[in-house]
Formats: structure tokens, C-alpha cells, sequence
């Protein structure tokens, strides 16, 4: 009878167990998904006014806090379970012994109070790391972000000697967070077993002295051996709850950032101009302007202002563009850059986001962009995959995939940061004589340096310093102004001017 007992106890805590293990798996990757949800839902509300500061936060936040706070929801379970198994032997133990009892009672809350000094410091070595661990992060993604321009530059070394720096705080704080972090360990271990072994030795006494029966003394040593478990897990548990505040609390901080105040009007005048008074910039509507600067960063602030991401002093007519609603705003001015990114899928669904892709406007839209001839070269033409940020596609070809979503998006204004700056002569010239027909009728701003767009334009503007410095046709501006005739000789941006 005993043996079938057992037997049926047996294979009832294994089902138990298997269903406790999918149960806390489940509660772990869903919270995990919820956090990093939360996070990116964050980040994109935040959009441009998200800290620069806090890039390499974010990551941190979906690599590893989400996980880290998941792991401590899946105490509850095993936490209930240990403070009935701890009372459930108390009782048992209360029967045979109270003196033994009462040790147990007192003892086991005694080492939790005992592991507080430890926890404490545990949190603040663990703020102090987390904290650095998220300054790491912003270094690689800024590392990331700018490869190209610290390999022109020659600005690895700079980054290299930053990245040493930083790193090695990194470990500092991680070894004076390890080494907390073992003494809690050696607390959580080395108490406990003290505990038993002075309820054991209070039993043996007691057995010893006839106030304790042999069977007794081996029901305790039973017990004694089954509340290891409880007692470990509540420690256990303990350290997972202190790790996870640390990382709970620095993202609380980054969800409880709010987004700059944006305006909530309706574009009033599509047909105005654009008009950025830190530059001097005017973009005339229906005109297909060049922009020629001698530095590409400032080219990118312009287009910046000139859309309206970030602080911004640039107006549609007479309406600033801070008072209009986010939403509206993109859906009629579009910038297009190099770091646009890429999603892996179709072809046909990385070029016409709305799905608006009927036979006729995928011609259209093909032939204006130039990657018509691309997709002759492609298995499954606007079905052949794409992978993530095109890296199955040559440079040229990603630039003209990035034109041809900007197209088919049809926006009132196109401000583009070079867009074809790898492809050949040739094809950019026939490119952009494309782009200009297929535009006709809404504004388009290129900045760029290449001779072939500038002298498709209707206008070219001069910017030097961050300001306009001269304006007209590009074979006027070619004759009149040698500072335009060295820039467009040269071709290619000045990328350390103003940095």
C-alpha cells in the first residue's frame, strides 16, 4: 500500500512539475514581451525626441532588464510553495518538539534579516553597474551608427580609447557587484545549513536524554532535509527580487519620459513654401531644387528643420511647423537618407507601405526610381525577398529602392540627402531626370554635390557655414561663383568641415 503511495505521489509531483515549468516559462516570456512592447512603443512615441543619450538604454532595456525583471515574476509560485512547505514542517515539528519549533520559526525569518545589509548593498552596486552597462550600450550604437564617418574621418582610435574607458568602469562595477553578490551567496548557503545542523544537534540531545524517540528523531531528520529546499528558494528568490529593481527601475525611468510638445493643426497651405530662417533656405513650391553644401552634417540639420524632426524654427508659409500635427506633417514632407531603414519582405511590400500597388503604379513607380532594371535582374521580381536593411542588394540598388518607397508615398515635399550617390553617371542622370518628371507639379529638394542633379535643377542653392550663400541656375552659379565651381569640382562632401 505504501509503495503504491508513493508510487502515485511520485508521478504526481512530476506532472506537477513538468505543468510549474511551462506555467513559469510562459509568465517569463510573456512579461519579457510586454516590457520590450512597452519599450518600443516608447521609443517610436518619443521619436525625435527620444535622448540621444538613452539609445544605448533602450537596447539594454530589450536585452537584458525585460528578462531580468520576467525572471523575478516566477518567484511567486515557487515563493508560496516554500512559506507552506516552511509551515507545514513547523507544525509537524511543534508535535514532536516545540523547543525544535521554535528555532525553526525564529531562525529562518532571522536569516532573511540577516542578508538585508547584503541586498542593500547589492542594489546600489547593481544601479551603479546597470548604469554603466547602459552608458556601454550608447557608445556601440553610436560606434554603430557612425562607422562610415569614423573610418573617413580616422576617428577610431578616438572611439577605441572612449570604448577602454568606459568598459573598464563596466568591470570595476561588475567585480564590486560580484563580489556582493558571493557574499549573499556564501549568507544564503552557509546559514541555512548552520541552522539545520543546530536543530539536528538540539535533536540529538534531545534523543539522546530520552525526551525524543528514536522514530522521532528520524521524522526530524526527514524534515530538516525537506525544508533545505523551501529555505533555499525563498533565499534565491530573495536575490532575483533585488536584481529585478534595479533593472525595474531604470525602466520606469525611460518609460516615464515624455515626448516634446508637438503642434495638433492641420496643414493649413500645402502650396506654401518651406522656409528654414537658420539657413536661409527657401524651397519654393512646385520648383525641383539642388542644394550644394560643403558639409554633409549640415545638410542633414537643414533637411532635419526643414521636416520638422527635432527642435525646429522652419515654417510652411506663415505656419510654424511645430504647430503642425505630427502625423499630418510626414504624410506631406518626407526626408530620405542613407539610414532609412530596410525591412525584410517582398519587394513590393519594402516600396508601397499603404498597399496601394496596382500594375500601373508599380510601373510608374518602377520606372521613375530606376529600378525597373533591378527588378529584371531579380528572382520573382516584386515578390523576390529582401533581406533585412537589403543586404542581399548592392548600394545602388538599396538607394533606388529607398527612392522608389519615397515616390510611391507621394508626399507634397521630398527632401533627399543624396540618393543616388552610388550609382554611376549615367544611370543617375537618367535617374533624376525621371524623378523630376514624376514630381512634377510637387516640390522636390535634393542635397547633393553631383554636377548630373545640380544641373537638373530648376534652382541650385550655395550653403557654406550652415547658410545660403548664393543661388540661381547651375551653369550661372558655375560661371559667376568659384567657391560653387570648387565645390562641384570636387564632387564629394566635406565631411570634418564643422565637426
Amino acid at each position: 500500500m505504501w509503495a503504491g503511495a508513493l508510487l502515485v505521489i511520485g508521478v504526481g509531483i512530476a506532472v506537477l512539475g513538468i505543468l510549474r515549468h511551462r506555467t513559469m516559462t510562459k509568465v517569463r516570456v510573456y512579461a519579457a514581451q510586454q516590457t520590450i512592447r512597452a519599450t518600443a512603443g516608447q521609443a517610436i512615441r518619443l521619436g525625435a525626441s527620444l535622448p540621444r543619450a538613452t539609445a544605448g538604454e533602450v537596447a539594454t532595456i530589450g536585452v537584458g532588464d525585460a528578462w531580468t525583471m520576467a525572471l523575478s515574476l516566477t518567484a511567486t509560485g515557487p515563493g508560496v510553495g516554500a512559506v507552506v512547505a516552511y509551515l507545514v514542517i513547523a507544525y509537524q515539528l511543534l508535535r514532536i518538539s516545540p523547543l525544535l519549533a521554535a528555532v525553526i520559526l525564529i531562525g529562518v525569518p532571522l536569516l532573511l534579516l540577516l542578508l538585508g545589509p547584503f541586498l542593500d548593498r547589492f542594489r546600489t552596486h547593481g544601479a551603479e553597474y546597470r548604469s554603466a552597462q547602459g552608458v556601454l550600450s550608447g557608445r556601440v550604437v553610436d560606434i554603430v551608427s557612425g562607422l562610415g564617418v569614423l573610418n573617413t574621418l580616422g576617428g577610431k582610435s578616438l572611439f577605441a580609447d572612449r570604448w577602454e574607458v568606459e568598459s573598464d568602469a563596466v568591470r570595476r562595477t561588475g567585480y564590486r557587484l560580484a563580489a556582493t553578490e558571493s557574499w549573499i551567496r556564501a549568507v544564503s548557503v552557509g546559514l541555512p545549513a548552520l541552522l539545520l545542523a543546530i536543530v539536528m544537534w538540539v535533536s540529538a540531545r534531545l534523543a539522546a536524554q530520552g525526551d525524543m524517540s528514536v522514530g522521532d528523531f528520524v521524522a526530524v531528520y526527514g524534515y530538516v532535509a525537506v525544508i533545505v529546499v523551501p529555505v533555499s528558494s525563498l533565499m534565491e528568490s530573495t536575490i532575483d527580487i533585488n536584481r529585478a529593481l534595479v533593472a525595474a527601475r531604470r525602466t520606469v525611468d525611460f518609460l516615464s519620459i515624455e515626448p516634446r510638445p508637438h503642434g495638433v493643426e492641420p496643414v493649413r497651405d500645402a502650396t506654401a513654401d518651406l522656409f528654414d530662417p537658420v539657413s536661409g533656405l527657401r524651397v519654393e513650391n512646385g520648383e525641383f531644387v539642388a542644394v550644394a553644401a560643403s558639409d554633409r552634417v549640415q545638410a542633414k540639420r537643414i533637411i532635419e528643420r526643414l521636416a520638422g524632426i527635432g527642435p525646429s524654427d522652419a515654417c510652411w508659409g506663415d505656419q510654424p511647423l511645430t504647430d503642425v500635427e505630427p502625423a499630418q506633417l510626414r504624410r506631406h514632407v518626407l526626408p530620405l537618407d542613407d539610414s532609412d531603414f530596410l525591412f525584410a519582405g517582398p519587394l513590393h511590400e519594402s516600396v508601397f507601405t499603404d498597399g496601394n500597388d496596382t500594375s500601373a503604379t508599380r510601373e510608374r513607380i518602377a520606372f521613375a526610381s530606376g529600378i525597373d532594371e533591378m527588378l529584371r535582374g531579380l528572382e520573382g521580381s516584386w515578390d523576390a525577398e529582401i533581406t533585412v536593411r537589403g543586404g542581399n542588394l548592392s548600394g545602388g540598388q538599396r538607394q533606388r529602392l529607398r527612392l522608389a518607397r519615397a515616390l510611391a508615398a507621394a508626399p507634397r515635399v521630398l527632401l533627399a540627402l543624396d540618393p543616388l550617390s552610388a550609382v554611376d553617371a549615367i544611370t543617375e542622370g537618367r535617374v533624376v531626370e525621371r524623378v523630376r518628371q514624376a514630381r512634377r507639379g510637387s516640390t522636390t529638394a535634393i542635397f547633393s554635390n553631383s554636377s548630373t542633379v545640380l544641373a537638373a535643377a530648376d534652382v541650385v542653392h550655395l550653403v557654406e557655414g550652415g547658410r545660403v550663400v548664393a543661388s540661381g541656375t547651375h551653369r550661372s552659379l558655375a560661371e559667376s561663383d568659384a567657391r560653387y565651381r570648387t565645390l562641384v569640382s570636387r564632387g564629394a562632401w566635406d565631411e570634418d568641415e564643422g565637426r
